[in-house]
């Protein structure tokens, strides 16, 4: 392997980490490994904190594929709580909102959520990385202010239901770049006549790449330092040979 050249590795993000945890971990491991200052580490496609499954890292001059890789289909397995909602629609904020759910039956989803299939027109989180006048949205959100989201034109080819037991609703999601899973809870809890927001979200795919295929973090680095230092030896090796 050769990771300034570079590399495309497929890694499971776990609970709590950000994305640039994960590309700031193997980043250091490089730097350390290799004994140099600076080696190029990028992903293909953030994932919220509270979020966990496929992460794309790409390194050295493979980060040139990271915005093809950034629009291929991704696959989401998603936990909603219905009847409460959350300022940021998931768990990282406490609860802002309850609302009924007595009235919503399996008949009522199985008719409303598919309705959320094809091409939709979804506002972006307040809580969220979009830029308003060179400002991330969340960096108003966090200071108190409100500004106006403009709604986005995206595609969401399934969405199957896996469980619905009061108040919880698993579904499967497969959608386009773009996608926010926490503001499709937002839009089928008010749908559903009550409110929603997320409790857990996995990304199982991205184009080919499964969550099987990926490293956990820890093995991961742990085969990149290895990998290096194999390579060390069998060049010292041949050097010694040919000397």
């Amino acid at each position: 392997m050769d990771f300034i050249q570079g590399e495309v590795l497929y890694v499971v993000k776990p609970l709590n980490w950000t994305s640039f945890n994960l590309v700031n971990k193997l980043r250091w491991k490089l730097q350390k490994t290799l004994q140099i200052k600076k080696v190029k580490v990028g992903h293909a496609g953030t994932l919220d904190p509270l979020a966990t499954g496929v992460m794309i890292l790409c390194t050295g001059k493979s980060t040139k594929l990271i915005e093809s890789f950034q629009y291929q289909t991704k696959e989401y397995i998603a936990t909603l709580e219905l009847g409460a909602t959350t300022p940021s629609f998931d768990l990282e904020l406490p609860i802002d909102g309850t609302y009924p759910t007595g009235h919503i039956t399996r008949q009522m989803v199985d008719e409303i959520v598919p309705r959320f299939v094809g091409e939709i027109w979804q506002v972006p989180p307040a809580y969220s990385a979009v830029k308003v006048d060179g400002k991330r949205a969340y960096d108003y959100a966090r200071d108190g202010q409100e500004v106006e989201l403009k709604p986005k034109l995206l595609v969401i080819d399934e969405i199957e239901i896996l469980d619905f037991t009061l108040p919880l609703l698993k579904i499967r999601v497969v959608c386009s770049k773009g996608t926010y899973i926490r503001a499709l809870a937002r839009d089928i809890g008010l749908a559903l006549g009550s409110g929603a927001h997320l409790i857990a979200l996995e990304r199982t795919r991205i184009g080919e790449v499964r969550l099987e295929d990926c490293w956990e973090i820890e093995e991961l680095v742990q085969h990149v330092e290895k990998n290096i230092l194999d390579s060390q030896k069998l060049l010292e090796i041949e050097l010694k040979e040919n000397n």
